[in-house]
């Protein structure tokens, strides 16, 4: 779980994407920022923040992808960007499905329910317009043939960063403020 100097880390990263006109790729697997009182002690929700709103106006292309699961204000501190892919057995979501399931049932036995209500998966939410692309995986996941699913994410990021390099500057960063602020917006 990132800590917030893990987010600044991130942050300072990007800003050298920015300084030598080089694309951002993120890949996101991380059930969240560390939630202890430490990291709290520490600035957590400042350092996401700055990253979300840094990230918001970068002249440079960002681009996204969802390798196991994103989870909270964790994963879109390190997932603001132009182009949000997910592998096809990602997951991407606010909080856990057994977070979720104990918060309104009561007991995380209700968490496929949850998952189900959320709409956590890359299909669902490419049709909610959340993510861009699903890139896909062997059957029974990436982990299967990991070398396909290189192949798959190189062959999407590769078309992406043309197409993102060849577009204007301030373009990338309009569209990519108005996609941070439609976040949980009604479909």
């Amino acid at each position: 779980m990132p800590r917030p100097e893990g987010y600044r880390k991130a942050r300072r990263l990007v800003e050298l994407g920015e300084r030598y006109n080089l694309p951002v790729l993120s890949f996101i697997d991380t059930p969240g920022a560390y939630p202890g009182i430490d990291a709290e002690e520490r600035g957590i929700n400042e350092a996401i923040a700055v990253n979300m709103a840094m990230m918001s106006r970068v002249k440079t292309p960002l681009i996204a992808t969802v390798t196991g699961e994103a989870n909270s204000g964790g994963a879109i501190a390190i997932g603001v960007s132009d182009q949000l892919n997910m592998l096809q057995y990602s997951t991407y979501t606010v909080i856990t499905p057994e977070g979720c399931a104990t918060i309104l049932w009561k007991s995380s036995e209700y968490a496929s329910a949850a998952a189900e209500a959320m709409g956590v998966t890359s299909t669902r939410l490419e049709e909610l317009g959340i993510v861009d692309q699903t890139i896909a995986e062997p059957l029974g996941g990436a982990h299967r043939d990991v070398a396909a699913t290189a192949e798959n994410i190189k062959t999407a990021l590769l078309e992406q960063m043309d197409r993102l390099s060849a577009t204007d500057t301030e373009t990338l960063i309009e569209r990519r403020y108005k996609r941070l602020m439609s976040y949980g917006l009604s479909a």
